[in-house]
């Protein structure tokens, strides 16, 4: 199949019949006209379409080593620095065409899939078809253009006790049994977004697993279509109202469904798991293999993207209501350019300092691209304090499409035109900012941020323990201990 376009993507998922319950409703298909998902899905298929438009075809494909067709950039296993800066032009056209909002394109797993794939010998260690499982499912999603989300986290039950812990074990996904073909998965997990419209679900591994005898079942990794039997979603209240595009901006083309994922006795077959009962090789299965570098690769680019969408938001704000030559605003504003500017010098960076790992992937540096992902989940937090501050009274003053047209016509032209703009001008732009700081779309998205990587404390954690000071430690203490010889 190749690169996909829009229509492709479209057909192939109503061809799927993928089991999600979505407030009191069933759906077992109809999943690209449910009032839910219609328009997001449309969004996705925009996507596909530019990997063919005469513009981005040559950043978002290149040639498949096997079929020699088109397939997506995000696929590339970079060798070359070349390569490195064409996978992240790529992750910048598809977030660009969101301003950064969708957080599950496909360029995400693809990035991690490629790691994983070029790291077969890291999966052969355990059982030499693991390897060869993850190498041929990693092809499978090149030359199929799958969309693939993943599931990570135990459900959220009692977080005193490990999920494995929690109801005697009875509810986190786990294996119950195992047979010639496979392995059957009871339980559930979290947060599974955009599966109601993805092609594949990838069951990765979470938390670190203690490798006692009670974590082996589960410890596994594997992947299945998102319309298995057994296998059903639960899906969160839409924040898409379907309501007129120009009053919702952006929760009318880019809300994502988040789900819990409820495995009710589902077959997995031997030939779609890369790793079972091991802990060891669960635990090491991002760092190891570099995928989460090349995740993060991905995030960071796309956050610099949705950075820079808030600073032109901003700036289209303060110079809309005149406020721009007061100090307390360029200061704001200023701390927006720092954080853009921040970003883009993590990836220069993480680029500039590659190095081959030991899989011969050409891999970005890790602690630029660290460091951006324990920065970021805060620093955003900022932006949507910034936009309600400036934009004020005004955000509360946002009439819809309707009133545009309607009665209210004259009293909008004439009330509410700013220092730039006609009144229905301003209205729309002002929809867009409250759609960015105050709806249930931009409180999600806050979230969302926040704990895209995890708990940004456990984070902090890790973090800590895994940066070595050692340096710089003896550092001072030379420095101690020559000023200690002087006085001597």
């Amino acid at each position: 199949m190749a690169a996909r376009t829009g229509k492709e993507f479209l057909e192939r998922l109503s061809l799927s019949h993928p089991t999600v319950h979505i407030q009191g409703e069933t759906l077992t298909g109809g999943i690209q006209e449910h009032p839910a998902f219609r328009n997001v899905v449309q969004t996705y298929a925009e996507l596909y379409d530019l990997q063919h438009s005469d513009e981005h075809k040559d950043v978002l494909t290149y040639a498949s080593p096997t079929s020699g067709e088109p397939v997506g950039t995000s696929f590339l296993t970079p060798r070359t620095p070349d390569d490195l800066v064409k996978r992240r032009k790529a992750f910048k056209v598809w977030a660009d065409h969101s301003n950064g909002m969708l957080g599950r394109t496909g360029d995400y797993m693809n990035s991690s899939l490629m790691a994983l794939a070029s790291a077969a010998d890291w999966f052969a260690q355990a059982n030499p078809a693991f390897g060869e499982n993850i190498r041929r499912y990693y092809e499978k999603a090149r030359e199929e253009d799958l969309l693939c989300t993943h599931t990570l986290i135990p459900p959220q039950v009692n977080r005193a006790v490990a999920g494995t812990q929690q109801a005697g074990g009875k509810l986190a996904a786990r294996i119950v049994k195992e047979d010639d073909n496979g392995v059957v998965i009871r339980g559930a997990r979290m947060l599974a977004t955009i599966a109601p419209f993805a092609d594949e679900m990838l069951v990765f591994p979470s938390t670190v697993l203690r490798g006692t005898p009670e974590d082996k079942p589960y410890s596994y990794a594997f992947a299945i279509p998102n319309d298995t039997p057994g296998l059903r979603y639960i899906a969160r209240e839409p924040l898409d109202y379907d309501r007129p595009r120009h009053d919702h901006p952006l929760a009318s083309r880019f809300e994502e469904s988040d789900c819990v994922v409820v495995f009710d006795d589902v077959h997995v077959p031997f030939e779609r798991c890369f790793a079972l009962g091991d802990a060891e090789l669960c635990n090491g299965f991002y760092s190891q293999t570099s995928s989460v570098v090349h995740m993060t690769h991905q995030v960071v680019t796309r956050t610099t993207a949705k950075t820079e969408y808030i600073l032109g938001l901003v700036t289209l704000l303060t110079e809309a209501i005149g406020i721009e030559q007061f100090q307390h605003v360029q200061e704001d504003i200023a701390e927006i350019i720092t954080t853009l500017e921040t970003l883009r010098a993590f990836l220069r960076a993480a680029e500039a300092d590659a190095e081959i790992n030991e899989y011969g992937v050409l891999t970005p540096a890790w602690a630029p691209l660290n460091a951006a992902r324990n920065l970021y989940p805060k620093l955003y937090q900022r932006f949507p304090q910034i936009l309600r501050k400036l934009g004020a009274s005004g955000l509360m003053a946002t009439p819809t499409e309707l009133d545009i047209t309607g009665p209210a016509a004259a009293d909008i032209e004439a009330y509410l035109q700013s220092a730039t703009l006609t009144g229905p001008d301003r209205v729309k732009l002002f929809r867009l900012v409250w759609d960015t700081c105050i709806s249930a779309f931009s409180s999600r998205q806050a979230l969302y941020e926040y704990y895209f990587f995890g708990d940004p404390v456990r984070m902090a954690g890790a973090y800590v323990k895994s940066y070595d000071r050692e340096p710089y430690k003896a550092k001072v203490q030379d420095f101690l201990n020559q000023h200690s010889l002087e006085r001597s």
